[in-house]
């Protein structure tokens, strides 16, 4: 089966799966293809699907991380021991696990083609990440708190595993407790890293973008967090911060 055979199918699969859906025509290119497929795995809830799906799903998902290129922790040079920051789509970087900004129902972004970290990890991971949070969540019986940490599975992304975990919304100016929660998930996330013994973690920037959190006040407590866990436990993860905008990459320079 080619790529866009697949592609065909995985569209035709989701569009039946829901007679809501009866009247959306396939696009007529592969941009446009694309952008529907992401979007229907984005809404898709965490109910149970087919071994075929989840076959040609997983081949298409690989076959596209050919294609956007994969950058391995290993190569990247720290600026200080164990310390470095990689510039680019955490989606494609190949480290032991990966840090997701989730929210507190933990089951990904359901906003269509949204441009959140949530929801692009959701979409090249594969539906599978979605049933496994589904499951952490029922056996949970609650929503997720902020600054907790969960380890899953990374289906079809080119890391291990994913830590989730929710980082605090700041409504307004930063509160002590905005701080102190935030330097709980790095601190939850390297612990949960700990215990598994993964030896490389990629940190987004959690909390600064749709949570608001300031840039450069979450660049300091990410790094003093991070540092201080390195101090106190030797075998800790090596620990890249992942950044996607010039001025996050600029701050964490600075700072190292």
């Amino acid at each position: 089966m080619t790529q866009e055979e697949r592609l065909s199918f995985l569209l035709r699969f989701l569009l039946a799966e829901d007679p809501a859906y009866a009247d959306i025509p396939i696009p007529g290119t592969v941009s446009e293809q694309r952008r529907l497929l992401r979007g229907l795995l984005n809404v898709r809830p965490p109910k149970p699907i087919r071994a075929e799906f989840l076959e040609i799903q997983d081949a298409y998902l690989q076959e596209r991380l050919k294609e956007r290129g994969v950058q391995s922790a290993a190569d990247l040079i720290p600026l200080q021991p164990g310390l470095s920051v990689w510039q680019g789509d955490i989606t494609t970087l190949a480290a032991d696990a990966i840090v997701n900004a989730a929210n507190s129902q933990m089951l990904g972004c359901f906003v269509p083609c949204h441009g959140c970290i949530d929801n692009a990890i959701h979409t090249y991971a594969g539906v599978q990440l979605r049933l496994e949070c589904a499951e952490i969540m029922r056996r949970q019986g609650h929503a997720e708190e902020t600054g907790q940490a969960k380890l899953t599975k990374a289906y079809n992304l080119p890391c291990r595993y994913v830590l989730h975990t929710v980082g605090p919304i700041v409504q307004g100016a930063v509160t002590k407790r905005d701080r102190a929660l935030l330097e709980s998930c790095y601190r939850a996330c390297l612990e949960l890293a700990l215990e598994n013994g993964l030896r490389s973690v990629a940190f987004c920037c959690i909390s600064t973008g749709e949570f608001h959190f300031p840039n450069e006040d979450a660049a300091r407590i990410a790094v003093r967090t991070v540092q201080s866990f390195r101090a106190q436990h030797p075998d800790a993860p090596e620990v890249i911060f992942n950044v996607f905008q010039d001025k996050d990459d600029a701050i964490y320079r600075k700072l190292l």
